[in-house]
């Protein structure tokens, strides 16, 4: 690896199968992309806090991720996946037990993260839990096997600004799938398998200042 800076480390193509454990906690941007990563644990080495604000995992071999131990990662604000063979994303946050020290008290999950790119990836459903995410923005899809969209699947995604979800297998997007997203500008379904458009779902938006990709379906 290499500091290009004195808070930027560039480990790509390197051929690392595993992030390095001396990798300092002061690096706010670290590149691991282009590598034959197949495992990434948050936990992994580090008990204490990571300031890293840009985390870039892309074209790894990583084919399953969880989210939920992320708890010393406070800064991070883009999580780049890009390129791997992710079929599992978890983002759940385990209910602590009722009667132990951390009952009632919520952790917030990567509490400052704006953007999640999971393309050109396995999934075959958006990733359960991405409300958990407080100050998401941006949320890149594209380019998976995703088959419909739910009516949870954005629920509580309340700074959500634009979404990506192009070239896609989606035959169906239920009403409410963006329903209370009041800052949403765009929604972006290009290439996918909508056999028919979905007007009830555009006016239950604010049509006016939201883009919507919607070319190259089967309609």
């Amino acid at each position: 690896c290499r500091w290009d800076t004195e808070f930027s480390v560039n480990c790509s193509f390197t051929g690392i199968s595993t992030i390095p454990e001396d990798t300092s906690q002061t690096a706010i941007t670290a590149d691991f992309s282009y590598n034959n990563i197949k495992t990434f644990m948050c936990t992994d080495g580090r008990g204490e806090e990571w300031m890293l604000k840009h985390l870039n995992l892309s074209n790894n071999l990583i084919s399953e991720l969880s989210l939920t131990a992320c708890r010393n990662l406070p800064v991070l604000e883009t999580l780049n996946l890009d390129g791997n063979a992710i079929r599992t994303l978890a983002l759940d946050v385990p209910t602590p037990a009722r009667g132990s020290q951390t009952y009632g008290n919520v952790h917030r999950l990567l509490p400052a993260l704006k953007v999640l790119s999971v393309e050109r990836n396995n999934l075959n459903r958006v990733p359960r839990g991405l409300g958990l995410l407080q100050s998401l923005q941006t949320v890149r899809l594209s380019s998976n096997g995703i088959g419909q969209i739910d009516p949870s699947d954005f629920q509580n995604c309340s700074q959500l600004k634009d979404v990506h979800l192009q070239n896609n297998k989606i035959t169906k997007i239920h009403p409410d799938a963006f329903r209370d997203l009041n800052k949403l500008q765009v929604v972006d379904l290009r290439e996918n398998a909508l056999a028919t458009p979905l007007p009830q779902i555009l006016i239950s938006l604010n049509f006016f200042r939201l883009e919507v990709g919607l070319s190259s379906n089967a309609w």
